[in-house]
């Protein structure tokens, strides 16, 4: 395949995203991520450093618009395209099986969906797929620099998102169980480990002195926030995440590295993936998305095989072209390009439902689509309600939000001053403010009058079709707290 062509699938993936980005609003992880950049650590109660180190720089160089954000997260989903096509050339495809595998990757709703916006997930695409590539470079006899070169892949992914330690464990299995364990009898995977644990050490370290808040908020969100579904639930959300009409191609790459002898070699690839999926099938409520970043060796196997079925020129372009419009239907479904009552007719007459795989209620749209309504109407009210206040208590008050995205929202849209006990902003602390005068947003104003002498009523939010548990929320100024801020800090920490 010429260079250019290489390069197409992935240069046609990011026009889609910012043409989304272009109508689409602040989803409420970005609110987050932008208010970790203006905190620089080893490392978040939710994540590891490096995505909001990323970020940081991005803010330095482009400002905080949308479209910079977006445009990172497009341009590391299109590497992510580009590296599955490598990996299928790899694999012994040539030009229609690395376009076929590419396609595969850009027609994928879940896929899409992640490189919609900016998170540490499209990072963590990239980081297991380009590590999957210099994987097989390591099982064909790679050198000391090819494992040194894992190594430091898995140790950045790691400092991006510590799921890369399931892709660890693929690999480790991938070489104990196949004849890659001759590997063992060299320094490569030491080099390779070494390197990774070095890397994640100062994460590591963070974790240490902060008192393991990622554990906590593991336990909390496994036990509190999550759904829980059957290994055969988990499963079919696999085949809508990919797209029903790709389960061939994919299908085909699981058990062809098995039994193909064509890709035998790598059936460490599916060792992998399988690994990967019986730990998070074991946890019970594990998000889908979490074995996402396992399908591109699979994906490119099945292309590798499907191009030596498929020989005739005109069933090929039959192929792409079939795959092509499956994909342009879901793609309303992934980005959020239609108007909400078009997206809810459209959503409706293909028989997909709002779903959420947390616990908690829906309105009309999907969790998803749901997290990026209303902030601007939410901010506005807010600060109306602010602008209550006297000039003299403004300077010393704060707003008292429930969670990072409308902490982040208020204070990436309405610049006020915001305190929570939600993840890390609980360890970021009350930023000396007192408690003697707050606006907090509640639906339960009677459990303020346990703590505060004054509550009032100062508004109430309307902000559409965001999800249900912030449409309505009650804005109130209290005044007179019965304990000092400070001292009751610890109660209001909720790491989910």
């Amino acid at each position: 395949m010429r260079p250019l062509a290489r390069v197409a699938v992935p240069a046609m993936v990011v026009a889609l995203l910012m043409a989304a980005a272009c109508v689409d609003h602040f989803f409420r992880d970005e609110f987050y991520y932008l208010a970790c950049t203006h905190h620089m650590a080893w490392g978040y109660v939710d994540q590891p450093p490096l995505s909001v180190a990323v970020l940081r720089v991005v803010r330095h160089l482009a400002g905080e618009s949308l479209l910079a954000l977006r445009l990172v997260a497009a341009l590391a989903l299109a590497g992510s395209i580009w590296l599955t096509g490598s990996v299928a050339r790899r694999l012994g495809a040539g030009a229609f099986g690395e376009l076929l595998a590419m396609v595969v990757m850009a027609i994928a709703p879940e896929l899409l969906a992640i490189g919609s916006f900016y998170s540490m997930n499209v990072f963590d695409l990239l980081f297991w797929t380009a590590a999957i590539r210099v994987l097989l470079e390591a099982i064909d006899g790679g050198t000391a620099r090819t494992w040194a070169l894992l190594g430091l892949l898995l140790g950045i992914g790691l400092l991006n998102k510590i799921s890369v330690l399931w892709l660890a464990a693929g690999i480790a299995a991938a070489i104990v169980l196949t004849p890659a364990r001759r590997a063992l009898l060299t320094p490569g995977p030491y080099l390779a480990a070494t390197i990774a644990a070095l890397i994640f050490l100062p994460h590591v370290l963070w974790q240490i002195a902060n008192g393991w808040p990622t554990l906590e908020f593991i336990r909390n969100a496994s036990s509190e926030k999550m759904q829980s579904r059957t290994p055969l639930a988990f499963m079919a959300e696999q085949v809508m995440n990919l797209h029903p009409i790709t389960l061939p191609i994919w299908g085909a790459g699981l058990v062809g590295l098995f039994v193909h002898p064509r890709l035998r070699r790598y059936r460490g690839l599916a060792i992998i993936y399988l690994a990967v999926a019986v730990i998070l099938i074991a946890n019970r409520t594990s998000r889908s998305g979490y074995l996402l970043p396992a399908y591109p060796p699979l994906i490119a196997a099945g292309a590798t095989l499907w191009e030596s079925w498929i020989e005739r020129r005109a069933a090929r372009a039959a192929v792409l072209a079939a795959l092509g419009l499956a994909g342009a239907a879901t793609v309303p479904l992934a980005l959020p390009i239609l108007p909400t009552d078009a997206y809810v007719r459209y959503s409706a007459a293909l028989g997909v439902a709002p779903s959420t795989e947390e616990r908690k209620e829906l309105g009309r749209l999907p969790q998803f689509f749901a997290d990026r309504q209303g902030w601007d109407a939410f901010a506005a009210q807010v600060t109306r309600a602010w602008q209550q206040l006297t000039p003299d208590e403004q300077r010393s008050a704060a707003v008292l939000a429930g969670n990072y995205g409308e902490a982040g929202a208020l204070e990436r849209l309405a610049h006020l001053p915001v305190i929570s006990g939600h993840n890390n902003y609980w360890l970021w602390g009350p930023g000396g403010r007192t408690g003697e005068i707050l606006l907090v947003l509640t639906k339960h104003p009677e459990r303020l009058e346990r703590s505060f002498a004054s509550v009032k009523n100062a508004g109430e939010i309307e902000c559409g079709d965001c999800m249900p548990y912030e449409n309505h929320l009650g804005i109130y100024i209290v005044r007179q707290i019965h304990a000092p801020l400070g001292q009751i800090w610890d109660r209001l920490k909720h790491y989910d």
